[in-house]
């Protein structure tokens, strides 16, 4: 199906510190979800393996406080019409927040 685009965004996660320390990483990756589907209206979002490891990668109790990312937006064909699919990846260092053309 069509892509709708890819924008660059940076997700601050400085919020997930303020709870327990033992499920910080979890927060956050809950946090990465609600921050695309809240900013590209998606129904469903898929984070990519690299973007769960980068945030684990300090162990579950101190994730990194900002993460950039590249979404890329989807129109698929569901059982109930189009579903709109977004795919969260990890961005590279020189690119800019906003819209991103391949």
């Amino acid at each position: 199906m069509p892509d709708r685009g890819s924008w660059v965004y940076v997700v601050n996660l400085r919020r997930v510190y303020w709870g327990r320390k033992t499920r910080r990483a979890i927060r956050a990756v809950k946090m990465v979800k609600s921050f695309v589907k809240r900013h590209t209206k998606a129904d469903e979002v898929i984070i990519d393996n690299e973007v769960n490891k980068y945030i684990w990668s300090r162990s579950r109790e101190k994730p990194p406080s900002r993460v950039k990312i590249l979404v890329t937006i989807r129109e698929e064909e569901g059982e109930e019409g189009p579903v709109r699919l977004a795919i969260v990846r990890l961005a590279g260092p020189k690119l800019k927040p906003g819209k991103y053309k391949e």
